[in-house]
């Protein structure tokens, strides 16, 4: 992938981010990242196309962010805030109709998504539980596997509800109250105890 096409992703997806996928019109893009809808079609075919394309680059930078954690978090609680953090600086206050958008309007984007939770943070998520309990802070009589599931349809569903009857909460909020919530459920007393020494204003957890 060119330098080029690169750049065209990253700020298409700021722009989406910030007003909704459905809002935007391939002028407008053109508009705010000062090029020529030429440009844009030179590269991609079509909205649709630039949709999909701005979900794997999303994908693929989760994909390695998590292993850039993995790799410096202390413990799998420090592991679950780290990435808590970084959700709060990538998404800011972005609505959660970005979402309601992807799901309602593109679906081939939205059904990537989907497999990426099913399959990539399913399984982050279960061998955070399992490395949890091998270091002691998680309870051990925990299934992970179940567990998974039960976060990515809880995530699912908090989402759908709020976009019903509060969107105006931020996919941050959301997020990190998911978090907070996990955590509690998981973590025996030692984790409870190191939580409350880490915990900061910054995380919010």
């Amino acid at each position: 992938m060119s330098e080029k096409e690169l750049e065209i992703l990253d700020k298409s997806a700021k722009v989406f981010l910030r007003y909704g996928v459905k809002a935007v019109t391939m002028d407008d893009l053109a508009r705010e990242l000062s090029i020529s809808k030429k440009t844009i079609y030179k590269y991609f075919e079509d909205k649709k196309a630039l949709v999909r394309a701005v979900v794997r680059r999303k994908i693929d930078n989760d994909i390695l962010l998590s292993s850039e954690t993995l790799d410096k978090s202390e413990n799998a609680i420090d592991e679950l805030i780290q990435i808590s953090k970084s959700i709060q600086e990538q998404f800011g206050s972005l609505h959660t109709s970005v979402f309601f958008d992807l799901k309602k309007y593109h679906k081939d984007a939205w059904d990537i998504m989907e497999n990426h939770k099913k399959d990539f943070v399913k399984g982050q998520i279960t061998q955070n539980i399992e490395r949890g309990i091998k270091e002691g802070i998680y309870r051990e009589n925990i299934d992970a596997q179940i567990i998974a599931m039960v976060y990515i349809t809880t995530f699912d569903s908090v989402f759908d509800e709020i976009n019903n009857t509060n969107p105006d909460k931020s996919v941050s909020e959301v997020f990190i109250e998911i978090i907070r919530f996990l955590i509690r459920g998981l973590a025996n007393d030692k984790g409870i105890n190191y939580l409350k020494q880490r915990i900061n204003l910054e995380t919010k957890i």
